[in-house]
């Protein structure tokens, strides 16, 4: 191995440090792969360090301040609660963020993983050069794992800059502003506008299409919009955002509303209309990966590109954008290198969108199951009929099972309401292993908790509910 203008020989290299890309490392280490890392920026990639997880802090830290204000309900009462959103941050960034982040580096060192600075580019299907900020050096590798992720896109008429900011601007403000405009309301842009309301922002959401979050149900989206309008926030739907115009001391959005021209001040507009795939600087067509019109890169049912030797995973590749997609992706890729029988199979994938209330789906929906020709039917319980979400003063939302007629075969479920985020992994598990209603109603689930309402679900399903 020399070191300079000859290449340093790898077995496997992984391209980015996110939640595909660490992930891949380590379970490529696990099945004795002699593994590097390549990292241009932070560890944990977007999503520890500028996306799922500081977003998850911000919405945490907006529920405590409602809590601390509006306690009534359970004879509490505070008076001058005050919120240091300097310390708020402070907490995010160092105690949550920084924690993690550290703890993903050290997971990296403990499986022997070594961890190269830099931007790789590929000169060919077995070659790669990182640079870094000052230096350069050439690899050669017998198979590369390329997680890149993705980026917030920016759109004609809102260039980012000091008032117009995408959503990782929009974790990192130094204040929570007087009014905030968020331009487009799907599951990021509908979080991070709950987070700011709660924090005490005037929020107003401008959304292209007719609703807000539309890859969910509209029973389900309901409840958001509901909450949404008890916290003042302004929910502009079919809202064409035409122009941002940036001041010293703040920005006029111009939009467009069924032809009509209307325009809003404010202290800051978040964009976050969606994210493109970071696949335009790597190199890939030189190494012989086929991409789709849409920068994505084509895989096969492993993760394999059109260079055998280079398997690529989450956000780069065709499917949701989701960090629990490329994890599971990135075992899978990591595991074929090493000649292991595996392919993804996505029928168990949840989604979830951390708003108030949480909404999470896994499998088919109804009308999707009905569109493949099974003949399904929905069952859905409330959780108003729930002992726990009472006791938490939280009781809108539901739990729905989709099941086949015949055989009582969980296809689907969709949860919104508290703890759904949670609550949702035991469907999911009940799906990947093929159960049927029964197999849940005759699962003892502890009393209380919101879990029973999957228990309530099913016996619903099987015609014989108890608490409704």
């Amino acid at each position: 191995m020399v070191v300079g203008d000859f290449a340093i020989e790898l077995d496997t290299v992984v391209i980015g440090s996110g939640p595909g890309g660490y992930v891949a490392a380590i379970r490529a280490a696990q099945m004795g792969q002699k593994v590097a890392i390549v990292e241009r920026e932070n560890i944990g990639g977007v999503c520890l360090n500028v996306g799922c997880i500081p977003s998850k802090a911000l919405i945490s830290a907006g529920h405590h301040y409602q809590d601390a204000m509006h306690s009534e309900a359970f004879g509490i009462t505070a008076e001058n609660v005050v919120l240091d959103f300097a310390k708020t941050q402070e907490w995010k960034n160092n105690k949550v963020v920084s924690t993690l982040t550290k703890g993903v580096e050290g997971l990296l060192k403990k499986n022997k993983i070594e961890i190269l600075r830099g931007e790789a580019y590929f000169n060919d299907e077995h070659t790669m050069r990182v640079m870094g900020e000052k230096t350069g050096q050439t690899y050669s590798f017998n198979n590369a794992i390329v997680a890149t992720g993705s980026r917030p896109i920016e759109i004609k008429g809102f260039k980012f800059g000091k008032r117009v900011i995408d959503s990782t601007g929009g974790l990192a403000l130094l204040e929570v502003p007087k009014k905030l405009i968020v331009v487009g309301g799907g599951y990021i842009g509908s979080e991070l506008a709950g987070a700011y309301a709660n924090l005490g922002a005037d929020v107003t959401i401008l959304e292209g299409t007719d609703s807000i979050m539309p890859t969910f149900e509209k029973d389900m989206i309901k409840y958001v919009t509901t909450n949404f309008a008890k916290k003042g926030v302004t929910i502009e739907t079919s809202a064409m955002a035409k122009e941002a115009i940036q001041t010293e001391n703040g920005v006029t959005v111009k939009y467009e509303v069924n032809g009509k021209e209307k325009s809003i001040d404010a202290d800051y507009v978040m964009v976050t209309v969606g994210r493109r795939p970071n696949t335009d600087e790597l190199g890939l067509e030189g190494a012989g990966v086929e991409m789709t019109d849409r920068g994505l890169v084509k895989v096969d049912e492993q993760g394999r590109t059109s260079a055998k030797n280079i398997f690529a995973i989450g956000d780069i590749v065709p499917g949701a954008a989701l960090a629990h997609k490329a994890s599971y992706e990135a075992k899978i890729a990591a595991e074929a290198i090493s000649g292991k029988k595996v392919a993804v199979d996505y029928k168990a994938m949840p989604a979830v969108a951390f708003t108030d209330p949480e909404l999470a789906v896994v499998g088919l929906t109804l009308a999707e199951a009905k569109e493949k020709g099974m003949d399904v039917k929905a069952s859905k319980f409330p959780l108003a009929g729930n002992g726990r979400a009472l006791s938490l003063n939280a009781t809108d939302g539901f739990v729905r099972l989709v099941t086949n007629k015949e055989d009582g075969l969980i296809v689907g479920a969709q949860i919104a309401g508290i703890g759904a985020s949670d609550v949702i992994a035991e469907l999911g598990l009940a799906i990947e292993a093929g159960m049927v209603a029964e197999d849940i109603a005759l699962t003892i689930h502890a009393h209380p908790s919101l879990a029973e309402t999957v228990m309530d679900a099913s016996e619903l399903a099987l015609g014989l509910p108890i608490h409704m």
